[in-house]
């Protein structure tokens, strides 16, 4: 098996048809696979007869995305696995022969895709958003709703964390992987669609649930991962604490919210701790951040 494509939902029945329609035009089911993890949507456990050629899994309680996927991407048989959203596909019609020419340099353990935002009337269309000129360099994360990892080197880590649920899983997997002396390397030689309708996320104003998940997640992502954790997490709660809980009720009250889940679920998450070399993490600050 060549090419896994893996992608965890919940309750988005329509954006995963339209996400594993896209998928199937293109691939060879002697050589590739498509698995999905249903986090608990009894609505969507009804796509299981439409879509045989799935390799469906469930769950009854929800766990939400990093435990699936935690869950899922050890499943694979791939060897190279590739991570979508359910709402998004990918648009780059020569996508496999760019995977394998990347990850022929044998230090390559990630690639990052393009993201492109939007509903669009044609995969032609969002094409343009990405441009003509060609971007691929080492960078040190990348966006789970789209990106391919080596099985190799995902089965090397201790894959995407059960310890997070939603909003920080990424850079855990990134770190054990640069970790490991493998590179991300961001590339929009492969593009994908995040079908999201950008005017109906700016009339939903400001993202409370986001803030509260990022940054209760990045405490602990500091906490587990850095060999020296105090400073960082220092500057991460004065930072949000004056751009965001200063300025607003609903995000002050998060703000004390996430302090008091730290508090009461330290000692459970601390067990992960597991921290990465200096000089690690000293790559990991000198690189290109992704090109959004």
């Amino acid at each position: 098996m060549e090419f896994s494509y893996l992608i965890v939902t919940n309750n988005r029945v329509a954006d995963l048809s339209k996400t594993l329609d896209t998928i199937y035009s293109s691939i060879d089911l002697q050589k590739e696979e498509v698995l999905v993890y249903i986090d608990a949507c009894e609505a969507t456990e009804l796509l299981r007869t439409s879509y045989p050629w799935v390799r469906w899994f469930s769950g009854t309680k929800k766990i939400s995305a990093s435990p699936a996927r935690a869950f899922l991407y050890p499943k694979a048989l791939g060897t190279y696995l590739i991570g979508l959203d359910d709402d998004a596909h990918i648009i780059t019609s020569n996508h496999k022969e760019v995977l394998r020419t990347l990850f022929s340099n044998s230090k390559v353990g990630i690639l990052a895709f393009k993201e492109v935002k939007g509903i669009f009337e044609s995969d032609v269309e969002a094409l343009e958003e990405v441009g003509t000129k060609v971007w691929c360099y080492p960078t040190n994360d990348f966006i789970g709703c789209g990106f391919a990892i080596r099985k190799e080197v995902y089965d090397a880590t201790r894959g995407f964390p059960t310890w997070v649920d939603i909003y920080g899983e990424e850079p855990c997997l990134s770190f054990e992987v640069l970790d490991l002396g493998y590179e991300i390397w961001f590339t929009n030689q492969i593009a994908v669609n995040h079908r999201i309708d950008r005017d109906k996320r700016k009339l939903q104003g400001k993202n409370y649930f986001r803030f509260e998940k990022q940054l209760q997640n990045s405490f602990f992502t500091f906490l587990n991962y850095y060999p020296q954790p105090f400073l960082p997490i220092v500057k991460l709660f004065y930072h949000n604490f004056k751009k965001y809980a200063l300025q607003d009720g609903t995000y002050f009250r998060l703000y004390f919210k996430v302090i008091a889940n730290i508090i009461l679920n330290y000692q459970q998450k601390k067990k992960f701790r597991k921290p990465i070399s200096v000089k690690t993490l000293d790559k990991i600050r000198a690189l290109k951040s992704l090109t959004y």
